[in-house]
């Protein structure tokens, strides 16, 4: 592999887990992988691996010019610029028009499930950020990224405490997936030697409904869970009344809303295909999380 390969947004939980699957392939020496960040003190320990790191602000074009000067293959990872209307995509934008400038010969960008067809709040960033790639003309991996697993810490840890679930996502399904089973999915894509644009779908193995999610977790916990349905409107009145922002408290309800309508239900093997083994079950998951569970 002779290509350099660049993962933006390094220093997250998603980048760091890049990182680690892209050196533990065996495929890529480490100075041909460049880890961008706004802080590259953050990165201090993958420096002393040998991998390349450098300063790259996506609110900054010229920090983006210098840090995709040579580079191959890009990877795209989504920021989490979701306080300002408009932003996240604007950073997304200067990115892509970055590394289109650099004269990159491939560009990955981690997407979300059905961004034409959904009722997250923030669907219009990933559809107007996959689009603006495809009119650079330059082949590219739309990598869409599942529900990660570790997201189930933001609600269910409260809710085993008290024994209720409420949620609104009726009899909606999802498929969880982990966030270093995405992560080494990423990787795999990073290492493709085919020039050939693709779409990929990044899901766990089996979508459950909220029921089948708490019984699961329940029996690893020992701890019993009841899910309590309510309309979207009580959900946002509970998140509202338990201090959320109200700000976040639309793109929370919104989760809820696009589960119940089915419209994050996929199950894929493109995990699994970009990754070269299996996605971890969820039962095993959850096992293994068991203290961030019950705290």
């Amino acid at each position: 592999m002779t290509d350099t390969l660049l993962i933006t947004g390094a220093s997250g939980q998603l980048g760091r887990l890049v990182l680690d699957a892209l050196l533990a392939s065996g495929k890529v020496a480490p100075a041909d992988i460049i880890a961008t960040t706004r802080d590259t003190a953050k990165l201090a320990d993958y420096a002393a691996k040998g991998i390349t790191v450098s300063t790259a602000d996506f609110d900054d074009p010229a920090s983006l010019d210098a840090a995709f000067a040579g580079v191959s293959r890009v990877l795209i990872v989504s920021t989490d610029a979701l306080d300002q209307p408009g932003k996240r995509l604007a950073q997304h934008k200067a990115a892509v028009a970055a590394a289109q400038k650099a004269g990159v010969k491939h560009i990955l960008y981690t997407s979300m499930p059905q961004p034409d067809d959904s009722l997250v709040t923030f669907a219009p960033d990933h559809l107007g950020t996959e689009e603006a790639i495809k009119a650079t003309g330059i082949p590219y991996t739309i990598l869409r990224d599942g529900w990660y697993a570790e997201n189930l810490f933001m609600s269910l840890p409260h809710a085993l405490e008290t024994g209720a679930w409420y949620t609104a996502t009726g009899e909606g399904r999802i498929a969880h997936i982990t966030r270093a089973d995405t992560a080494a999915a990423l990787a795999g894509a990073l290492l493709k030697a085919s020039d050939e644009s693709r779409t990929y779908t990044l899901t766990g193995t089996k979508s459950r409904t909220a029921e089948e999610i708490a019984a699961v977790v329940s029996e690893a916990t020992g701890k019993p869970l009841k899910v309590v349905h309510v309309t979207d409107a009580q959900l946002a009145e509970g998140l509202k009344a338990a201090g959320l922002p109200e700000g976040f408290i639309p793109t929370i309800v919104s989760f809820d809303a696009n589960t119940r309508e089915g419209k994050i239900a996929a199950v894929t093997g493109d995990a699994e295909a970009l990754a070269g083994r299996k996605p971890t079950s969820f039962e095993d998951f959850v096992a293994a999380s068991k203290a961030a569970f019950i705290g």
